[in-house]
């Protein structure tokens, strides 16, 4: 394919020559079976919200994984627009760090994946763009990766899980998942909106701090609180839905509070118990339908302690299996977008510049899993 490369012009392009070495007309792409034989080195980049990430994977192995984070003032969300601007300014220094903090040049890398989608458009957009731009200065093919499987394959590897019912949970998406037939079956999901944007949407309510993240802090406050306020619970069979819960917290809490019925960290208690015990309703009910003793909890909302303490406890009770990660990562990363990248490269997909767009929504159950049995 011969495609001129695509001009960054609003990029810090001192630094462009620096990273790529040299500037090619040609995109090239080596074929996956010439890589096998040796250890293949994925390259990932991940920006579909506030997160711009750079990891670097090799056979399984993490060597590098920088990011920066957006935060907004306390009380505020981040724009598409905003976000996407504070992602170019950074993007280029975070590319260097992974290089650098993984002792590799471009020439050892042997692929370059990017986030294709779910996610913020403008964010998603300043990415991709980076990565066709250093595929094709590096002459390395290209794969565009769906953000939830990165999430599901990173946990996998990291904590070694076999065949878990996977529940992820973040600030875009909340499903249940489990693999059946070379796809990840959702088998319940959010019927509105996503437990960690219930979480940080209630934040800005009460004014909770935005660094180094909402719902980190809503965690915090919440082991301080010591009185129950009841919420709308609301299962629908496999599914929940979070939009009448804040909808019913935000008018309620200035009042309460105002009137000294509760604390805030009582509220933050209280919707925890709720959001979580809902989580844990539907991740059973899915277990029982396919069988599984292994649960895997990903994506931002993952690494909440309590999440992981609730969801043991049923796991105890059944005689299954946890598995979660810390945020290094749960959270969204470079290296996630990697290891998904090298699972489908050594499977023998790759993405032709001229499909290699982005989608806002890109549902799990639609990516093939060519690299499971």
């Amino acid at each position: 394919m011969h495609t001129r490369p695509i001009a960054m012009t609003f990029f810090q392009c001192d630094q462009v020559f620096i990273l790529f070495k040299k500037n090619v007309s040609h995109y090239n792409s080596p074929s996956p079976s010439n890589c096998l034989a040796v250890m293949t080195v994925v390259i990932g980049f991940e920006g579909s919200a506030n997160k711009i990430g750079v990891g670097i994977v090799r056979d399984g192995e993490v060597l590098s994984n920088p990011r920066r984070t957006y935060i907004t003032p306390p009380g505020q969300g981040f724009l598409p627009s905003e976000t996407a601007r504070h992602h170019r300014s950074v993007i280029l220094t975070v590319l260097k760090e992974a290089l650098e903090e993984a002792g590799l040049k471009p020439a050892d890398i042997d692929c370059v994946a990017y986030t294709k989608g779910p996610g913020m458009g403008a964010p998603l957009v300043t990415v991709a763009l980076v990565a066709r731009t250093v595929a094709q200065l590096w002459g390395k093919p290209l794969l565009g990766v769906n953000h939830c499987i990165g999430h599901i394959e990173m946990g996998r590897l990291i904590t070694q899980a076999n065949n878990p019912t996977v529940l992820y949970v973040s600030g875009g998406n909340t499903q249940v998942i489990a693999y059946s037939e070379r796809r990840y079956r959702i088998f319940g999901e959010t019927i509105d909106i996503a437990v960690g944007n219930c979480l940080d949407r209630f934040a800005r309510v009460i004014k909770i701090s935005n660094d180094p993240s909402p719902g980190y802090n809503i965690e915090q406050m919440a082991k301080k609180g010591t009185q129950y306020v009841e919420l709308p619970y609301t299962v629908k069979g496999m599914d929940v839905s979070f939009s009448g819960i804040l909808s019913y917290i935000e008018e309620a809490a200035g009042k309460m509070l105002k009137c000294n019925q509760c604390t805030a960290e009582d509220l933050c208690f209280s919707l925890q118990e709720t959001l979580f015990s809902m989580l844990v309703e539907i991740t059973e009910r899915a277990m029982a339908h396919c069988s599984s003793q292994e649960v895997l909890i990903v994506g931002g909302v993952g690494c909440n302690l309590r999440l992981q303490e609730m969801m043991g406890v049923m796991c105890k009770e059944r005689g299954a299996k946890l598995f979660a990660t810390d945020e290094s990562f749960c959270i969204d990363n470079g290296a996630m977008i990697a290891q998904a990248g090298w699972e489908m490269f050594r499977s023998g997909q790759t993405t032709e510049l001229s499909d290699s767009w982005i989608t806002q929504r890109y549902r799990t159950d639609e990516v093939e899993v060519t690299w499971r049995d």
